[in-house]
């Protein structure tokens, strides 16, 4: 299967035998940036203006739906039921396992003809670019984790009230799903911010637009915690890396970053005050700052 154009400027490619949704930005020429995102998310949450921040910066910018996500291929195994896998009544059966989003990313990279790139990724997407680094490293120039962790044991774990609104029943309506969203976002966050409300309830809507897949949102999950710990893995990593985790993140709290900054070696750490779980736009110049003096040192 060759390169297919969608409308927005969005692209399907061939990946590891699926197809992945994608869009770039800035230059071909200049050094490649891959953004990848998070649990149930689309690359849309890379928002439009962070993408071109960092394109403004030298750097050709490629954001994109992980599988089971947007517009790239849905897996048709069906879900596991996690509230009976968390309570020990199923066992866990995951269909696929970050190392399998790992290799989609760089089939990605192989369509695209970027033989290495400055990986980003954010949370769950952290997550994937470590497996990269770990399993691809001649294809990572430099890798940035994002409010992300190790998988280790013993790490603290997310306020309670955070975790319970990630882990509801999923909204099977636009309405509902945008409402969610809107909540979750709010929670994520940890503060109140009316103009961060109205982005919040029109990238939800433009991910409702795009396409939802709830089912895809469980088999992520599963494919999180059958994926395990990558901390003994990630002290080989000798890719140079940088950590950014905000200061109030209350899904993945800070000691996740502050756990992946140890495991790999000279690593740099960057931990952002009023900074939750999500990338409002008043973080987005530190961040951008951050990636490109790390991709360009």
């Amino acid at each position: 299967m060759s390169i297919m154009q969608l409308d927005a400027g969005e692209q399907l490619a061939p990946a590891n035998g699926l197809s992945l949704c994608y869009q770039s930005f800035g230059s071909p020429s200049d050094p490649a940036l891959l953004l990848v995102m998070g649990l149930g998310a689309q690359m849309v949450l890379w928002e439009d203006g962070f993408c071109r921040m960092l394109a403004d910066r030298g750097f050709f910018v490629v954001r994109f739906d992980n599988r089971d996500i947007g517009k790239s291929s849905r897996i048709s195994t069906p879900p596991p039921d996690l509230a009976r896998v968390f309570m020990g009544q199923e066992q866990l059966r995951a269909p696929y396992t970050l190392a399998d989003m790992a290799a989609d990313t760089v089939g990605l990279m192989d369509a695209l003809g970027l033989e290495k790139a400055h990986v980003v990724g954010a949370s769950m997407g952290g997550m994937i670019a470590q497996e990269m680094a770990i399993r691809h490293p001649e294809r990572v120039q430099t890798l940035t984790s994002i409010m992300s962790t190790t998988g280790e044991r013993g790490l603290p774990p997310p306020k309670p009230e955070v975790w319970a609104a990630m882990t509801a029943p999923p909204p099977l309506t636009v309405e509902a799903f945008i409402e969610a969203n809107v909540r979750v976002a709010r929670l994520l966050r940890g503060y109140a911010d009316a103009a961060e409300e109205a982005n919040d309830r029109a990238r939800s809507a433009r991910a409702a637009a795009r396409g939802l897949n709830p089912a895809g949102g469980a088999r992520q999950m599963a494919a999180i915690l059958a994926s395990g710990s990558r901390a003994e893995a990630l002290a080989g990593v000798k890719i140079p890396t940088l950590v950014i985790h905000g200061a109030d993140d209350p899904l993945v709290p800070v000691e996740g970053g502050r756990a992946t900054a140890r495991a790999i070696a000279h690593a740099k750490l960057l931990v952002l005050e009023k900074m939750g779980h999500t990338l409002p736009r008043a973080v987005w110049p530190p961040i951008v700052e951050a990636i490109a003096a790390h991709a360009r040192g």
